[in-house]
């Protein structure tokens, strides 16, 4: 890899990771921004291509936090060409939206023996995108105004039935929320104990992200997050990023203020940021890993029940 493109990656690495270290060092975890008190009585979703298929991973962090920051109501995005392919333009003066593509490349080398070697070398490239209200001319249905929000009772429905087909092991008492490695289950307070259901389910969400953790299951190393801070920061980021995105998939708002538990969390996810720029999309791409297995899971289960 060329010199000149190694640090045009690392400089994308450190603008986004900079900019979101500002919003944590005012207090915003701008994974947050969407569920802000101006936004709950909309439907919120990920952000969506302009085929309607969701962004993932890091993309989902970015673009939220451009979609609150820039007013839009539209979750819509298309870069200047797919507009441009629907027989619309971006509007003079409208700027993008930054979003990356991860990936690998293979590159062969000598191995010192007079032999070759392929090397597999990551990339990261970032390009714009622009929401649908920047543009002019598209066809009507990308101007449609967001479905009505599902009934609450439905939705609360639709993640008991999401949680109970993870097959998780969830225990109910105390007045804390954990994964616990050992017996690999998960305890919750009553669903009493929270201020509402759909609080509850959020809860349920984050610790079921560090259920996904075991080898079995996606394989995050948890051996020393009871050790070692600095892990316990990163895998405390990876599972609220993971419920974040469940609960965008689920329907549910989670509660607005950050858990006793995890307010003190702001700071290592600082120190963590700062002497690693590529730890929050590490965070993301794990987050995304989490929520995608738990997703795999609901039709396995919905099988073997229905074969019983």
């Amino acid at each position: 890899m060329s010199r000149n493109l190694e640090s045009k990656r690392a400089d994308i690495y450190s603008r986004i990771t900079d900019r979101i270290m500002e919003e944590l060092a005012d207090g915003t975890r701008p994974w947050m921004k969407p569920w802000s008190a101006a936004n709950t009585e909309g439907r919120i979703t990920r952000p969506l291509r302009y085929n309607g298929l969701p962004y993932s991973g890091m993309n989902v962090l970015l673009l939220w936090s451009e979609q609150m920051s820039r007013g839009f109501a539209s979750s819509m995005w298309m870069t200047f060409k797919q507009a441009i392919e629907l027989g619309a333009a971006v509007r003079k003066g409208e700027t993008g939206s930054t979003v990356v593509f991860a990936s690998r490349f293979t590159k062969s080398e000598a191995d010192g023996n007079g032999g070759e070697i392929d090397r597999e070398i990551p990339f990261l490239k970032a390009y714009s995108v622009f929401n649908v209200e920047q543009i002019d001319g598209l066809p009507d249905h990308f101007h449609h105004q967001p479905e009505p929000r599902p009934d609450p009772f439905e939705r609360i429905e639709g993640a008991e039935r999401f949680f109970r087909n993870t097959g998780a092991i969830i225990r109910h008492g105390g007045n804390q929320a954990f994964y616990a490695p050992g017996p690999d289950l998960i305890q919750m307070p009553p669903l009493h104990a929270f201020k509402d259901a759909a609080s509850y389910y959020a809860t349920l969400s984050h610790e079921v992200a560090h259920w996904t953790a075991p080898e079995h299951r996606v394989g995050r190393d948890l051996s020393r997050y009871a050790k070692d801070k600095s892990e316990r920061a990163r895998e405390e980021l990876i599972a609220e990023l993971g419920s974040c995105f469940l609960c965008a998939d689920l329907g549910i708002v989670p509660e607005l203020e950050p858990r006793p538990d995890h307010a003190s969390y702001l700071q290592s996810w600082l120190s963590v940021l700062a002497n690693d720029k590529r730890a929050i999309f590490q965070a993301a791409a794990h987050a995304q890993r989490a929520v995608a297995f738990l997703h795999g899971l609901q039709a396995t289960r919905s099988a073997i029940r229905e074969a019983a």
